[in-house]
């Protein structure tokens, strides 16, 4: 029995969870693979950098959001910090240098879908494959790595943020989770890793930090925010 862990379906959908785990509060979001898409360029060429942008192009399109999270680090310009694949094409290629910063804290590595199958792999593990995926971010650190914490990660780290990651469940399914806002502490690395491990994971790569969100079945113009790189969604 995993203390600590509450499960409850108040958010109202029901691949959307709200946990709380060693006091600190998640919210959850749970797909299969094949229903996930990436998106970073729209048609002008720029990047959406923020959900708002890209709810009104999508509803443009007769398609509504089902959900949305921001995916991955990304640099200035909203320029994604590593690998980008869309749609079989290679957009933002493999990043093996060092660096510092958490994309750099190694291993990190990135989450691809092909199929129905998603996977998350080490930097290394991602350059010695043949063929390209349907759609990949790279990111970093880590999370976990089959079954593995991040050798970096200290349980008494005082480095309390907002963060946000995706996971792979024993079933195959992928998982996003966010920390709640307005609460009394956030998880550093080692517990966020943690978390993902209490849900089942053994593959779980960190997105990014204080900025990041996410929205779920939206039914009004989401609110200009934040600028990001590439996104997550889940669209109708």
């Amino acid at each position: 029995m995993i203390v600590g862990l509450l499960l409850t379906a108040s958010l109202g959908y029901s691949n959307e969870q709200r946990v709380e785990f060693q006091g600190i509060v998640y919210q959850t979001y749970t797909v299969a693979p094949e229903r996930l898409s990436l998106f970073w360029l729209g048609p002008n060429g720029k990047p959406f950098h923020q959900f708002s942008t890209l709810q009104r192009y999508l509803e443009s399109r007769s398609s509504k959001i089902a959900f949305l999270m921001n995916a991955g680090i990304f640099e200035p310009g909203g320029i994604p910090s590593g690998l980008l694949v869309i749609d079989h094409q290679i957009q933002r290629p493999l990043n093996q240098a060092n660096g510092q910063g958490n994309f750099y804290l190694q291993p990190n590595g990135g989450f691809s879908v092909e199929g129905s199958s998603a996977n998350i792999l080490t930097t290394p593990e991602y350059a010695r494959l043949r063929s390209i995926p349907r759609l990949a971010i790279q990111s970093g650190p880590l999370l976990l790595r089959a079954g593995k914490r991040h050798p970096a990660f200290q349980k008494q780290s005082t480095n309390y943020l907002h963060r946000n990651g995706v996971g792979i469940l024993a079933d195959g399914r992928v998982v996003f989770a966010i920390t709640e806002f307005d609460q009394s502490r956030f998880p550093n690395l080692y517990e966020f890793a943690e978390f993902f491990r209490s849900l089942g994971c053994r593959d779980a790569l960190f997105l990014d930090g204080d900025i990041s969100q996410s929205v779920v079945n939206p039914v009004a113009p989401i609110t200009p925010g934040n600028h990001f790189g590439a996104l997550f969604g889940v669209v109708e």
